[in-house]
């Protein structure tokens, strides 16, 4: 099937989907799913723009409003992950995923679910080592502490997917693996992006937590955004026991404007036989049901149960009386029900109510699934009062204080130099060159489109491992050259990955199509057996994308 990936949304669903529209009369397809990397922002009404993390001047309503209200609907199933500019109090009502619109689903915290036959899993929000170890306390109305740490990456959604036994597809997440940019063109990366030359060498750019979960579950794919930057990579895998090792081919886009290319079209094989509708993982509601008595909704830090001698109880992981149990919870019907319910008013552009302000909601998505399989819904117990579960807290909860440190030693992510839009201040947060904002309210420009090339997710998958990934760092890199440009055959390499070409948009579609094709762009190295370097295209509005825009400009909202 044709999968649409693409890196941060902003809320420009209506430019989104009007690319996918363009590609599809231009290339002759047909999109069947759409994946976002976050920075979604599912903004419904005025209250949810306060409680996203950005400057007031960019608390702007964007269009998934009008698909929220019924005005529009998703011309294509959307499956999406969150960032770390999200409406959070929207969010915060799908713990364990759900609806944010009709044909629009949002994995929650963590999440993993089916379409067609393939397994889609996702982790949303980025990594910050001090929030990591606390439980998601925060509910509206934030303030300037709890609007961040609201997104951050907590130790629980990790732990979760840590649990995961049977081979995963795709995976999202917003910010990036840590060390993945190591099995890639990594001096290409630089030459766009030379503020993060500091941290790649000290390789502390990136999520450890992810990196861990990479490790772990090894997926086909991995799709991210966060640093808007188009980068791709492939990395083998070491071998397990008497398995073939497998590889992961990872792609990161950039946000959607023009001249960007934060879209990008992906053939993945799918299972003839399979639903054409989302449906539930099993084994995922197995480990939900699990790890249902861990879940805290308090600032409290703690660690996960782990085989340290602590712990009564530390393998969370799905048996077969579990997976036979979520079957009969479900009454055998797998898919996820169609059930969208709207729990605030949309906002109204004839109407509108600035002085909104944001409200808690239990959402009935949330209410059912936790009803059909006795989970915890971290809503309700915020609404009740309740700190955590007590069953099997002593047992299995090991509390430690906020001066203990990081369960990721290597995590260096506080010292950083370069600039870091979660770090710095309010103020300075989404600083972008004015020419930038204004190519964002300018015509819709002209699309790339190089020939397309198929990638599948054939690949043998792993079958069995381990229970649990001890390392935070990735392998050494095998094969890709990262401090030169790549030879001939490391190109040729990367480019069997399926993620260095293939049906590409980088703005929104033009509105006359006969002159809408430009000449397909060259990849890094593409005339490396000439000795030539690529040839240098200055853009027309050379004023607007300034050096300074294209590397240090966008990085205020990544």
């Amino acid at each position: 099937m044709k999968v649409a990936v693409e890196g941060c949304c902003h809320g420009e669903l209506d430019k989104i989907y009007e690319t996918i529209a363009f590609l599809e009369r231009k290339e002759g397809v047909k999109v069947d799913l759409l994946l976002c990397c976050g920075d979604f922002q599912a903004v419904r009404n005025e209250a949810d723009m306060k409680c996203m993390a950005v400057p007031q001047k960019y608390r702007q309503m964007q269009t998934f409003y009008k698909y929220y209200s019924g005005e529009k609907a998703a011309p294509v199933l959307t499956i999406f992950v969150g960032g770390n500019h999200e409406a959070s109090n929207h969010m915060q009502e799908l713990p364990y995923g759900g609806w944010v619109a009709p044909n629009i689903y949002y994995l929650g915290y963590a999440g993993v679910v089916r379409y067609r036959g393939v397994r889609i899993g996702g982790l949303s929000g980025i990594f910050k080592s001090h929030d990591y170890r606390k439980g998601h306390f925060e509910c509206p109305p934030y303030d300037q502490q709890t609007v961040r740490s609201a997104y951050h990456v907590r130790n629980i959604e990790v732990f979760k997917l840590k649990q995961i036994r049977q081979p995963m597809d795709i995976f999202l997440s917003h910010d990036w693996p840590r060390g993945i940019y190591h099995y890639g063109n990594k001096s290409q990366l630089l030459k766009r992006k030379s503020f993060l030359r500091q941290e790649v060498e000290s390789n502390s750019l990136g999520s450890p937590a992810a990196a861990e979960l990479l490790q772990h579950l090894q997926p086909a794919y991995w799709f991210s955004a966060h640093l808007h930057v188009k980068f791709a990579a492939y990395m083998q895998h070491q071998a397990q026991k008497d398995l073939l090792p497998k590889a992961t081919k990872f792609l990161s886009l950039d946000k959607c404007l023009p001249h960007r290319d934060f879209l990008q079209i992906v053939d993945i094989e799918q299972d003839p036989s399979a639903s054409d509708r989302l449906e539930y993982d099993p084994e995922w509601l197995s480990i939900l049901k699990n790890t249902a008595g861990l879940v805290n909704t308090t600032a409290r830090t703690w660690n996960m149960p782990e085989n340290n001698g602590l712990f009564s109880r530390w393998d969370y992981s799905a048996s077969e009386s579990g997976l036979k149990e979520v079957q009969s919870d479900l009454g055998g019907d797998l898919r996820v029900p169609e059930n969208f319910s709207a729990t605030a008013p949309h906002y109204d552009p004839n109407n509108p109510q600035l002085q909104r302000e944001p409200t808690y909601a239990v959402n009935p998505q949330t209410t059912e699934l936790c009803a059909c399989l006795g989970l915890t819904d971290p809503n309700a117990c915020r609404t009740e009062g309740v700190g955590w579960e007590e069953e099997e807290q002593e047992d299995n909860l090991s509390t430690g204080s906020a001066e203990e440190p990081s369960e990721y030693p290597t995590d260096t992510s506080g010292l950083s130099s370069s600039v870091n839009p979660d770090e710095i201040t309010i103020e300075e947060e989404w600083e972008e060159e004015d020419g930038e904002e204004a190519a964002i309210q300018s015509p819709p420009a002209r699309l790339v489109l190089p020939s397309p090339s198929r990638t599948s997710s054939s690949d043998g998958l792993i079958e069995n491992r381990p229970p649990f990934s001890l390392s935070a760092s990735l392998p050494e890199p095998m094969g890709v050259s990262s401090s030169e440009e790549f030879t001939n055959e490391e190109l040729a390499r990367h480019e069997g990955a399926g993620l260095t070409d293939g049906i590409e948009g980088n703005s929104s579609p033009p509105s006359g199509e006969s002159s809408a094709a430009r000449p397909p762009k060259r990849i890094s190295g593409e005339n490396a057996a000439t000795g030539q370097g690529m040839k240098k295209m200055k853009r027309r509005n050379q004023t607007i994308y300034t050096a300074r825009g294209e590397e240090e400009g966008e990085e205020g909202d990544c």
